[in-house]
């Protein structure tokens, strides 16, 4: 039943997407980084997919992250194979975050985390029991600004988001149904939206009568803009970290729904730039072989998935030209397709 729900859940959201059309927009053109002009911004990348390697990352871009802090996760549906390991969160938290709080809201779709009672079923399921989990909507929204969007002006958002001084987006990456990629863009622009008002102004064009029904590269636009409202709120004091490990082609939302990994593993990146993290992450994808990305990139383009990057990048949200930070090798700088040589056929632990 469970997995009859999603199939025809997210089948109605492909259906929707395939139909919409925005002219003008190439959200399914991939730009190459000569093509790209602008500053560069630092990434820090290291293949060590472990906790050791997520504090590694954590600590080159933890410099303005202290007092009150969030930790904004995907915490998964139940038994969700593919989040970032409990452990590695945990050895994370205990080292450099002790008082931090790992932070979600509701979703909008019906499934175990529709609800506050659901939600903390589904942490408890899943092991996020080790730190504090505030479901900041729990107890209702606020409004932030978002300045310079074209589709609105104020995103609603969890009401305990501003009870932070900091936030940490510690991102699984990966693709998604709707989005194309999941990265920390996603993570935030839908994961701080309260699940009732915010994630509505996100996924429907107003005075449709399918929740679901808007066009792609809108879509991409209106989760950017929310992004923008929670990171402008935070200012200096939010970092990002992506981990492209057991990368489906679907999001942790659809948990044991989700598509089978084969995209191999990378590693975890880090930056105090969002764009600049998610294009890299982005960049890893296509500097891999065709054989070896192929799921991934269709998925991307065919949702016009990279219309998340061209717009932030238009927010001035960030710098999508940057320079790649081997940690693993006395702090070299790579290139994308030097990053992923040799990689590893996905394994299922």
């Amino acid at each position: 039943m469970r997995k009859m729900f999603f199939t025809v859940l997210f089948g109605v959201i492909s259906a929707n997407v395939a139909n919409a059309q925005v002219p003008g927009v190439d959200g399914d053109k991939y730009v190459p980084y000569d093509q790209r002009t602008g500053n560069e911004s630092v990434v820090y990348f290291t293949r060590n997919l472990s906790a050791e390697g997520l504090i590694k990352a954590y600590e080159q871009v933890c410099g303005h992250i202290s007092g009150r802090v969030g930790v904004k996760l995907h915490t998964g549906e139940k038994n969700g194979p593919n989040i970032i390991p409990r452990e590695w969160v945990k050895a994370l938290v205990n080292k450099d975050l002790p008082q931090a709080h790992i932070i979600e809201t509701n979703t909008y779709y019906a499934g175990d985390r529709y609800t506050t009672e659901q939600h903390r079923q589904t942490l408890e399921v899943n092991g996020w029991t080790f730190c504090p989990v505030d479901i900041i909507d729990e107890q209702g929204t606020t409004t932030l600004p978002i300045r310079g969007g074209k589709w609105m002006r104020e995103m609603s958002v969890g009401s305990h988001l501003t009870n932070y001084d900091a936030m940490v987006a510690l991102t699984h990456f990966k693709g998604h149904t709707q989005g194309g990629f999941g990265g920390s863009n996603k993570n935030i622009g839908i994961g701080c939206a309260d699940g009732r008002i915010g994630k509505a102004w996100i996924h429907t064009t107003p005075n449709q009568p399918n929740q679901w029904d808007i066009a792609r590269e809108e879509f991409m636009e209106r989760m950017t803009e929310s992004t923008k409202a929670t990171i402008d709120h935070f200012g200096s004091h939010v970092t990002y970290v992506n981990v492209m490990r057991n990368m489906s082609v679907s999001c942790d939302c659809e948990g044991l729904g989700a598509a089978p990994v084969v995209t191999p593993d990378v590693g975890i990146l880090s930056s105090t730039d969002i764009l600049a993290v998610d294009q890299a992450c982005v960049d890893l994808i296509y500097a891999m072989t065709a054989q070896e990305h192929k799921d991934m990139v269709r998925r991307i383009e065919s949702r016009h998935g990279l219309r998340q990057l061209s717009y932030m990048k238009e927010l001035g949200m960030g710098n999508n030209r940057y320079v790649l930070i081997d940690l693993d090798n006395g702090g070299k700088r790579i290139t994308a397709a030097e990053a992923v040589k040799g990689l590893k056929p996905f394994v299922k632990e």
